[in-house]
């Protein structure tokens, strides 16, 4: 059964988390967390999101970002 679609925030501003499947390890390395970064701030020049705070671990990631603009 699908999930009900998520409500809009007011203040433009989501938590987004990511882990691996089964909690597996998602940076084997140094170079894995700076490739993830480095498509973090490709797609912020592209889509204008602020990012507030950001944690990356080694099997999970937490984003907080405020949306830019929306070209959908």
């Amino acid at each position: 059964m699908p999930r009900k679609a998520r409500q809009k925030s007011s203040s433009g501003i989501y938590h987004v988390m990511m882990r691996g499947i089964n909690r597996q390890t998602i940076f084997e390395d140094e170079e894995d967390y700076g490739k993830f970064l480095q498509t973090i701030l490709k797609c912020k020049a592209k889509c204008g999101y602020t990012i507030h705070a950001y944690c990356l671990m080694s099997n999970h990631v937490h984003l907080l970002i405020k949306v830019g603009k929306e070209s959908f």
